[in-house]
C-alpha cells in the first residue's frame, strides 16, 4: 500500500500539469475505470446487492473518501509539484488519531503509537521546510482538505460499512463518483493526450484505484481504521523518489532528514503495546489442578 499510494502524484502530476485532462475529467477517468474492473468481480461473487440497502452511508463514504479528495488533490498540482503533494498528505494519521477522539471510535491510541504520530509529524515538518514562496494559497488549502478526507474516510468506512463485503462497498462507491463526475467528460472533454498521459491514466485506475482500495480493506479489517493511515507516512518517500528521478524535481536537505524520522514514526505508529497478563488467582491456581 505504501508503495501504490506513493505513486498517483505522479501520474496525476503528468495529467493536470499541462491541463490534458481537467481535474473532475481526471477523476471520472480514474473511478470510471476502477469501477469497470471492480463491479463485474462483486456481481460475480453477489457482493453488490447486500451493499445497496446501505446506500445512505455508502454515498456519504464515497464522497468523504473518493469525490471531495480526488478532485482536490488533482485541483492541487496543477501548482503543486508532485513530492510536496505527497509530503503534505503525510499528515492525514495526526488528523485521523484527532478524529477518533471526537467521534469517540472504539480504537484508541497507545502512548507509543502516539509517540511515533508525533516523530512522524515532526518528520513531516523537516520535509516541508522547503521554499513556500509563489505556491498558491488555495492549493495547500485544498491539501489540507484532503488529509482531512483521507483521516475521516476509514473511520466511516468502519464504524458504518466494515460488516458488508469490502469489494462491493468499493466498486458501488467508485460507480457513484463516476457517475456524479460524468458530467465532466461531456463539458471538460480531454484534449491533446499523448503516450505518457494515457499511460498515467491507466496506472491511476488500474493499480492505484482499483487493486488499490482491495489491499486497503483487506488493511483495515487488519489493524483498523486508525493505524491503516500510517501507510501515508512511507507515501510521501516514493513519491519524493519518483518526483525527483523522473520529473526533475528538487532533492532538499530537509527531505533527506525528514525520512527516516516518518519511517521511525510509520513503525513506532503501527505498533500494538502488548498486553499485561492478568494476575493468577487462587480460583485459577484451583481451576488448574486436575480434579483426583
Amino acid at each position: 500500500m505504501c508503495l501504490i499510494w506513493g505513486l498517483p502524484y505522479l501520474f496525476i502530476r503528468v495529467v493536470v500539469e499541462d491541463d490534458h485532462l481537467t481535474p473532475g475529467t481526471l477523476v471520472f477517468v480514474r473511478t470510471g475505470l476502477g469501477a469497470a474492473i471492480l463491479l463485474p468481480i462483486g456481481l460475480l461473487r453477489s457482493q453488490i446487492k447486500p451493499v445497496l440497502v446501505r446506500w445512505r452511508w455508502l454515498v456519504v463514504f464515497a464522497v468523504v473518501e473518493i469525490m471531495l479528495p480526488w478532485l482536490m488533490l488533482s485541483d492541487a498540482e496543477r501548482h503543486l509539484n508532485s513530492s510536496l503533494a505527497g509530503l503534505l498528505v503525510a499528515a492525514v494519521p495526526l488528523v485521523g488519531a484527532v478524529a477518533a477522539l471526537f467521534t469517540h471510535a472504539a480504537e484508541r491510541l497507545n502512548r507509543l503509537q502516539v509517540v511515533g504520530l508525533l516523530l512522524g509529524i515532526v518528520g513531516v515538518a523537516c520535509l516541508v521546510g522547503l521554499d513556500f514562496s509563489g505556491l498558491h494559497t488555495s492549493s495547500l488549502l485544498e491539501m489540507a482538505g484532503v488529509a482531512v478526507c483521507y483521516a475521516i474516510g476509514p473511520i466511516i468506512l468502519a464504524r458504518s460499512l466494515s460488516d458488508l463485503p469490502g469489494l462491493g462497498v468499493i466498486a458501488c462507491a467508485l460507480a457513484i463518483s463516476a457517475v456524479a463526475y460524468s458530467p465532466f467528460a461531456f463539458l471538460q472533454p480531454p484534449h491533446h493526450v499523448t503516450a505518457s498521459v494515457l499511460g498515467s491514466v491507466i496506472v491511476l485506475g488500474v493499480v492505484c484505484t482499483a487493486l488499490a482500495f482491495v489491499l486497503f480493506f483487506q488493511l483495515i479489517a487488519t489493524i483498523g481504521p486508525t493505524r491503516s493511515t500510517i501507510i501515508t507516512y512511507v507515501n510521501p518517500a516514493v513519491a519524493i523518489a519518483l518526483g525527483v528521478l523522473i520529473l526533475d524535481e528538487k532533492l532538499t536537505p530537509g527531505m533527506l532528514v525528514g525520512f527516516p524520522l516518518i519511517l521511525a514514526g510509520s513503525i513506532l505508529g503501527a505498533r500494538k503495546a502488548k498486553a499485561k497478563p492478568e494476575p493468577i488467582t487462587e480460583v485459577d491456581c484451583a481451576e488448574t489442578v486436575p480434579a483426583s
